[in-house]
């Protein structure tokens, strides 16, 4: 890079490929401009370490400059300069501005990091400068020890915590896991009476929200079903695992992923059903929550060694127990003589729609908080797997239940 390209203003956010030193860097487009007074004085800084005018500067002379000049630096940038540094022998100009610019760092942490800046930083095995562990930062407010706590919980990697620590700022919060379960508590009271068994209820097939085969035209019950649940130990359950889960989750994954998860988790286990339980209605958030939480145990499987949480083993064998038990509920209510036959109980299957999204779709998401997933071809496979099985199984809703003349229930 010579130094009149260093004088073109910065538009692109840092990507340092991990190659030898020598190789190319490369640069991802953004639309992020450095105002001019600013790029100014980090240019002249940068250009008393780089008297050859080549754009780079050598690890060596790059700690020089930041001992000098730490002081108009954030701590944060200062570690995550050092990553780039050490991660390839030296520092790109571009690189360097777009980190110390007004907002650079926020705007780099708050977007998914490029795949050729993650390998720049665990280049060589190392971790993040500062301090060794988030478990030794002292001094922290109840709200740094739940973000850090969340971080041991879900992330595999230090580097991870230790840029998710920095970056989370709860906005916006947690909120879509908390507006689901608190709309599905209200849609509980008013629609029911009763608190155990709802489904002996004779209002509970005749809500518009349960899915029934015989009104499986009306497209909207395949993803309002979660929320009318058989019994309170049937919400109690999901709200437990749905919460316990979901939200620390989605402070780590956002709202877009987890969201993602969650609905292709509700909608293959309602047409689950339709395709392998024709004569059974569906209710209860179960889909969605598999898919969740099996994701997150695969995760935890796939990294047992990164994974840091305490007592972990122990952990995954209650929520083992936990899903156990409430599949074994769906399982014998769903062979229990019906209240209302010849309609029979819902069925159980939605919740291994779920927990085959989880093991697929949803460990492709988990697994990748540091990339974008549209730059993964593993989750493009998973999703256009599943786009298949949801066309085909829409195909098998219009033509399947006349040509194999299904004997279907009355409707509610």
């Amino acid at each position: 890079m010579t130094s009149g390209t260093r004088e073109t203003t910065v538009n692109s956010s840092p990507a340092v490929a991990a190659h030898a030193e020598g190789e190319e860097i490369e640069v991802l487009e953004s639309t992020d401009v450095v105002p001019a007074a600013s790029e100014e004085q980090w240019k002249s800084m940068f250009d008393k370490y780089d008297p050859e005018h080549s754009g780079f500067i050598s690890t060596e002379r790059f700690r020089d400059l930041l001992a000098t000049h730490s002081s108009e630096i954030d701590p944060h940038k200062l570690e995550v300069l050092l990553a780039l540094a050490d991660g390839n022998g030296k520092i790109c100009y571009q690189d360097f501005v777009n980190l110390v610019r007004h907002r650079g760092l926020h705007k780099l942490m708050t977007n998914k990091r490029s795949n050729s800046f993650r390998r720049a930083i665990l280049q060589g095995g190392r971790q993040l400068k500062g301090c060794s562990s988030l478990r030794d930062e002292a001094g922290l407010g109840l709200s740094q020890r739940l973000v850090r706590h969340i971080a041991y919980e879900t992330l595999p990697r230090e580097v991870d915590r230790k840029w998710y620590f920095d970056s989370y700022t709860y906005c916006p919060p947690p909120w879509l896991i908390l507006a689901i379960t608190i709309a599905e508590v209200r849609f509980y009271s008013f629609s029911l009476d009763r608190l155990v068994l709802q489904v002996s209820s004779p209002s509970f097939l005749k809500s518009p929200l349960p899915y029934h085969p015989q009104l499986r035209a009306q497209g909207w019950r395949y993803l309002s079903y979660i929320f009318m649940h058989t019994g309170i130990e049937h919400l109690s359950l999901n709200m437990a695992m749905q919460l316990l889960v979901g939200v620390p989750l989605e402070m780590v994954h956002g709202a877009t992923r987890i969201g993602l998860v969650y609905v292709c988790g509700v909608l293959a286990g309602s047409l689950a059903v339709s395709v392998t339980d024709m004569t059974a209605p569906v209710v209860g958030s179960s889909g969605g929550v598999y898919a969740l939480v099996s994701a997150h145990l695969a995760n935890v499987v796939m990294n047992w060694s990164g994974m840091k949480c305490q007592f972990k083993l122990f952990r995954m064998a209650m929520a083992l127990v936990c899903m156990s038990v409430e599949f074994g509920r769906a399982v014998w209510l769903r062979f229990y003589p019906p209240a209302f036959p010849p309609c029979p109980n819902p069925s159980f299957v939605a919740h291994l729609g779920g927990v085959v999204v989880g093991l697929t779709l949803g460990v492709v998401v988990l697994h990748n908080y540091e990339q974008k997933l549209q730059e993964q071809s593993l989750f493009w496979i998973f999703f256009c797997v599943y786009t298949l099985f949801v066309l085909c199984a829409v195909f098998w809703n219009i033509f399947a239940y006349s040509l194999l003349d299904v004997r279907l229930p009355p409707p509610p």
